[in-house]
């Protein structure tokens, strides 16, 4: 009688044991895989990262020639002078890491025109009458439009 009694109670702390511990160990599975971050996805308009150096093209030297030709004189060319800001305006960095969507007017509800990748150099040409929104161009693309507040910091010239 109390051996069988004493097996019921082991076999119940047993199953119990074993119960807890997989459960543990399934909880411990799935919170490690939610704590790595995915990658972060390329798109079309991401500027590609820069190579390794050990990727990069050797250069190769030129062969000389024996011959003695005489060597064209490099000619001046005009240099384009930088493009003054409109009155108002200034540079700005984007600071969001995942980078902003540009939109054609001010607010959520407007349509997507475009984007522009994080710490990109821009110019801030307006901003709207409640202070949410700014207008931006971006200095390589010269694309307008208007990006959320608060996620550009200005370049100290």
């Amino acid at each position: 009688m109390i051996s069988g009694l004493l097996k019921l109670i082991l076999g119940f702390v047993l199953a119990i044991a074993v119960l807890l511990g997989s459960g543990l160990t399934v909880a411990l599975y799935f919170v490690n895989r939610t704590a790595v971050p995915p990658e972060k996805p390329l798109f079309a308009n991401d500027n590609p990262p820069p190579k390794p150096k050990s990727e990069q093209p050797k250069a190769t030297p030129a062969k000389s020639t024996s011959t003695s030709k005489p060597k064209p004189t490099p000619k001046a060319t005009p240099t384009e002078k930088p493009k003054t800001l409109p009155p108002g305006a200034y540079k700005a960095t984007i600071t969001w890491p995942q980078g902003l969507s540009i939109r054609d007017k001010p607010g959520l509800d407007a349509s997507s025109i475009g984007g522009v990748a994080a710490n990109k150099t821009v110019i801030i040409l307006e901003e709207s009458q409640d202070k949410n929104w700014q207008k931006i161009r971006v200095e390589d693309t010269e694309q307008e439009g208007w990006v959320k507040a608060g996620n550009t910091k200005k370049v100290e010239e």
